[in-house]
Formats: structure tokens, sequence, C-alpha cells
């Protein structure tokens, strides 16, 4: 999600941005940038497929060695929602999923700043690209029955959001019928409450322009894919924070408070000491296999993970 590091400073945004993203941990490591993040090589996809006619409506698909049916992970890249940060950050992190034993679809979309982005294309996007699975699971081997939508940042809002897209009203723009049942939710570092991010103006007031106004122009929107307003969500749900996540760990903890006081006994906060916002997309990094952990718990409970918080 907060991706800035990415790209030469533009002013005292950018400025502010890197002295607050590049923390040190208690134990004096350094906690990964965007930069070291997006240095990390992966051989190409197995397939990249497009699921619209638009250049940006594409994922990419990795599966791993061996005959399936394989266990599938949606996985949604974060970025701010910004045009500039694209899903080309995420490419290690998809090969270490596949040869982890998961088939991967991450997928790329329109956000604020490209031809059509923002509301609601950018979530039309997210659906649409979920529900494209069905059209890749029998040429791939994959189990529909044990798909995890899985999202670092701002990609975790769209994780949380296509978990709850079968209890969205009938009226609302992003319904759609039968959308894809998501087993259960993998949120890294998810971005939390859209109205509260919105009210602190983050990354220079982009949820004003992802969802076109205010929570108090266009509540409708807000209700229909903010995480603080969809729980319970009725599937299990593992949050991974770091704990050195100086911006982007607070709204996910208030995210986990939320749900916990909405009686969702599904949701499970796992604490990770040493990562900061961008180790915890790192397959090089001691928070990874935390991270592969959660997912693993995920796909192979018959039940809901435990409450409570994992070291």
């Amino acid at each position: 999600m907060t991706i800035w590091t990415t790209f030469r400073a533009q002013g005292a945004l950018a400025v502010a941005l890197v002295a607050t993203l590049d923390v040190s941990s208690a134990l004096g490591q350094r906690t990964l940038t965007f930069n070291d993040v997006a240095s990390l090589t992966a051989p190409p996809p197995t397939a990249r497929v497009a699921y619209g006619p638009g250049s940006l409506q594409f994922g990419n698909l990795r599966v791993p060695s061996g005959r399936g049916p394989h266990p599938v992970v949606v996985f949604i890249h974060g970025g701010c929602w910004l045009s500039q940060f694209t899903i080309a950050h995420v490419a290690a992190l998809e090969q270490a999923l596949a040869d982890s034993g998961y088939a991967v679809w991450s997928i790329e979309y329109r956000r604020v700043g490209d031809d059509g982005g923002g509301w609601p294309a950018t979530f039309e996007d997210v659906g649409r690209a979920a529900d494209h699975l069905r059209a890749l699971a029998a040429d791939h081997a994959l189990d529909l029955r044990r798909v995890v939508a899985a999202g670092h940042s701002a990609g975790a809002n769209f994780a949380i959001w296509l978990a709850s897209r079968p209890r969205l009203r009938k009226d609302s723009p992003l319904h759609v019928e039968d959308p894809l049942p998501i087993r259960a939710v993998l949120g890294l570092s998810p971005a939390g409450d859209l109205r509260a991010l919105h009210a602190q103006g983050v990354c220079n007031g982009v949820v004003d322009k992802l969802m076109g106004g205010s929570p108090s122009e266009v509540a409708d929107r807000y209700a229909d894919v903010s995480p603080g307003l969809l729980v319970p969500l009725g599937v299990p749900q593992t949050l991974v924070i770091g704990g050195q996540d100086r911006s982007w760990g607070p709204p996910g903890r208030a995210y986990h408070a939320t749900a916990v006081a909405a009686r969702d006994t599904l949701v499970r906060l796992v604490e990770a000491p040493e990562s900061g916002h961008f180790d915890i997309i790192a397959p090089t990094t001691t928070t990874w296999p935390i991270v592969l952990r959660s997912l693993r718990e995920l796909i192979s409970s018959g039940s809901s993970p435990s409450r409570g918080q994992t070291p």
C-alpha cells in the first residue's frame, strides 16, 4: 500500500513518507523498503491472462508442480490504490507461494490515476478478476473449493471485500450473481476502515479519489467496500501485521478490534515482531515463515482458526 519510496521524492509528502517507512526495529535491524522488495527477482509466471479488454485487466497465474488439483491464492497487490504502483513488485511473492504448493492468481487492476480507475471500476476489476478463476480452473487443475483471498495493505482491503461480496445489497453497482466463493482471507497489513483513512487524508487524500467522495457524501459506497463496515464476514480471516509497521500496523489492529467487537469469531491477529510494512511480502525475511504458516492453516482447516494472537 504505502509504496512511495519506489519513485524519486517529489515534495514534502514523499520525503515524509520515506522517513516514516524506512524504520529500524528495536533489535537494530533495518526493515525493508519498497525498493528492497521491488528488487527481488522471479521467473516469468506460468501465464499472463487477460480477464477483460483493458490493458490493466490481467493477472499472473503461477501453477505449482504436480498434478493437482491445487489450492488457490487470489493475491491483490497494494500501492495506496495509486496507478504508479503496479503488480511487478510482488513477483517474488507470487513465485514463493507457487513454490510452496499453491496456485497463485495475482491480479492487476485499474487504480486512481488510470483511465477509468476509481469508483466503481477499481472494485469491478478486482471482482471480475476473481470470478475469472472459473475459466482457468479446468486447464490448470485449480481447486475452487480451496480459494483464499490474500492481499497486502490496500490489496488486503480488496481481499476482505472479495469474501463479503455475497452480502452486497442488490442495488449496489458492485453486486453480481454468484460471485466466486472465498474460503478464507489472509490480510497482510490490511488497510482497515476506509472512513478513518479518509479522515486521516492518507496518501494525499487518495481515499476520496478512490471512492468519488467522502463518507458523508457517498455513504452507500463506503458501506459496500469498507472492511470496518463489512464484519462479521462469515469466513476465517487471519491478519498478519508487522510489529515494526508504524504506518499501517495501527489501522490493521483497529480493524481487528472492530471485527472482534462485531463478534466475528473467525478473525485472528498474528503479530510478526520483526516485520515492517514491506518485510511481510518479502520471501527473504524472517516474517515469511509466519505468512506461510498462516496461509497453510487457512487452507487446511475445515473450521475457523482459533481466536487470539500468535507470536
